[in-house]
């Protein structure tokens, strides 16, 4: 993003960011003691410069105190609290096809330094030792070059099913051709912005939670925790469409508080992550200092990347800011939500059960099935409902795949 030495633009996702702020706001006109005209125009342009989304200035203090959205609260907190319990069991299809024989997979992965994508391939490869197929995973290397390269090279070997994994088909708009030309189905995992079969792109489903229960979930967290007072950064990642929908969801979740502003929108591409995060975040901290009180990031990793520097401004581990990452939920996310270090809660995919998933449906489209239509629950983990685990997925997902087929 552009950065300026004055107040920021207007916020790129939402024309009239001001106007949002400005909710639950009262400007105070007239006093009975003459002002002069000088001080008038100051009051008026300090106002207007603190009333901006996004401003490099305090924001006014809202007419009906610091947070100004019980409401909003309310609601946040019995959603938070109902997406933090562990007991949440399978319930995915109750039936399906018994096991087609003899299969073979190649999922082409975005990039494999995405923890999420990775995550599901280990997952599609479990399951794949219990139906009885074999699996290959081509790694695209997060280049639009890599990716249309992976996918052609698994067209050309002609398996039973492909994976899109973590990038947009639009992007590989020939190979996606030449896959429904040979008649071999797609299936997606956070390739297009909803969960469940796909026209166009052409895909028998994608394997997904919902993006809209996500982000609304992420947003509400920072709401709850902060008692709606916040100064928020948000990452992204606009190259890929589903993040940045993502993105555009969790800030429109946001502005349902007055008093949770927007500081600086991201877009870092993931591949360059590593790269450009450490040197953003210094940034952003110089800019905003104390302000910055809560992230919300659309992948966990961009916290692995800040967090040296985090620790180079001397922020404790702990926060503030207190970072919560709306996916992907690999294990190094759990890792530093239960060590206190820079991420204080993760909205995870259930990375392994999204694998299973994945041969599920193919299985379903082998045997000339509709897709399943499951999707899987929003779940919040923090240090509090890990327990020390490393991931998260519904119980007894294993055991339900297993009686669907016959293993």
């Amino acid at each position: 993003m552009t950065r300026v030495t004055g107040p920021p633009p207007p916020h790129p996702l939402v024309p009239s960011r001001a106007a949002a702020v400005h909710r639950g706001r009262e400007a105070v006109h007239g006093t009975a003691v003459a002002r002069s005209a000088a001080l008038a125009l100051l009051l008026a342009a300090t106002a207007l410069a603190g009333c901006e989304r996004g401003s490099s200035h305090p924001p006014e203090v809202s007419a009906t105190g610091p947070s100004g959205c019980p409401a909003a609260q309310a609601e946040a907190q019995a959603a938070v609290t109902r997406a933090e319990r562990t007991d949440v069991p399978w319930n995915g299809p109750a039936g399906g096809p018994p096991a087609v024989p003899g299969r073979t997979i190649v999922y082409v992965a975005q990039t494999m330094t995405n923890p999420g994508v990775a995550g599901v391939a280990q997952g599609v490869r479990e399951a794949a030792r219990v139906i009885g197929w074999k699996v290959r995973v081509i790694d695209g290397e997060g280049t639009p070059a890599g990716i249309q390269a992976a996918l052609s090279q698994a067209v050309t070997l002609r398996p039973s099913g492909i994976v899109i994994g973590g990038f947009d088909p639009a992007s590989t708009s020939q190979q996606v051709a030449r896959a429904a030309a040979a008649g071999i189905p797609l299936i997606g995992w956070h390739a297009v912005a909803s969960p469940g079969p796909s026209t166009s792109p052409r895909l028998f489903t994608n394997v997904t939670t919902d993006v809209g229960d996500v982000a609304a979930i992420s947003a509400q967290w920072v709401i709850a925790r902060s008692h709606g007072d916040a100064g928020v950064v948000l990452f992204t990642d606009a190259s890929i469409p589903f993040a940045k929908h993502k993105s555009e969801l969790i800030d429109k979740g946001l502005a349902a508080c007055p008093g949770v502003r927007l500081l600086a929108y991201e877009n870092i591409p993931i591949p360059d992550a590593s790269s450009r995060t450490p040197r953003d975040v210094s940034v952003l901290l110089a800019r905003f200092g104390s302000r910055w009180t809560y992230s919300v990031a659309i992948n966990d990793l961009y916290f692995a990347d800040a967090a040296p520097a985090f620790r180079a401004a001397g922020k404790a581990g702990t926060g503030p800011p207190f970072n919560i990452g709306a996916g992907d939920g690999d294990p190094s996310a759990f890792q530093r939500v239960n060590g206190g270090q820079y991420q204080a809660a993760t909205v995870p995919e259930p990375l392994t059960l999204q694998g299973w998933q994945i041969l599920d449906e193919f299985n379903r489209a082998f045997s000339g099935r509709p897709a399943s239509g499951y999707v899987a629950p929003v779940h919040i983990a923090t240090a509090d409902n890990s327990e020390g685990a490393t991931a998260w997925n519904p119980s007894g997902f294993r055991k339900g795949y297993r009686e669907i087929w016959g293993r």
